[in-house]
């Protein structure tokens, strides 16, 4: 070592903090990207739970007497779902022609479930065939 001196700009401690500099200018990129895919995450959960509480209403509705179809039907659909998407899901369900159906609606959180939702819903639908009661 010289004297105290600094190694010069030309030296191999040119490029000291550079990293740093690179990923600090990347980490709005990287949130950005984080919350884009958070979203999608949600999204597609979203639509495998519709489809689930849709079958599960179409089940239950087979197995329940006549009278009582649509009531177990409704009740089915909305068991398993929590707060965030129970709360704004709308479930129809029909018989005819042997067949039980069921469409559930849940609406897509924005970021964090339960506070907003995006201004569309997500369907599923699923149907089954009435079974015979004696």
């Amino acid at each position: 070592m010289s004297g105290g001196r600094r190694p010069s700009a030309t030296g191999p401690y040119r490029d000291r903090g550079q990293v740093t500099v690179e990923f600090l200018g990347m980490t709005p990129t990287i949130i950005v990207t984080l919350v884009v895919l958070w979203q999608l995450v949600l999204v597609g959960y979203t639509f495998t739970l519709a489809g689930n509480a849709a079958d599960e209403a179409a089940r239950a509705g087979t197995a329940a007497s006549p009278g009582a179809r649509q009531g177990a039907c409704q009740a089915a659909g909305t068991d398993k779902l929590s707060g965030a998407w129970g709360d704004g899901a709308t479930v129809t369900c029909a018989t005819g022609g042997g067949m039980v159906t069921a469409d559930v609606r849940l609406t897509v959180p924005i970021l964090f479930p339960g506070t907003l939702s995006f201004p569309f819903e997500v369907t599923g639908h699923a149907g089954a065939v009435e079974e015979e009661t004696d």
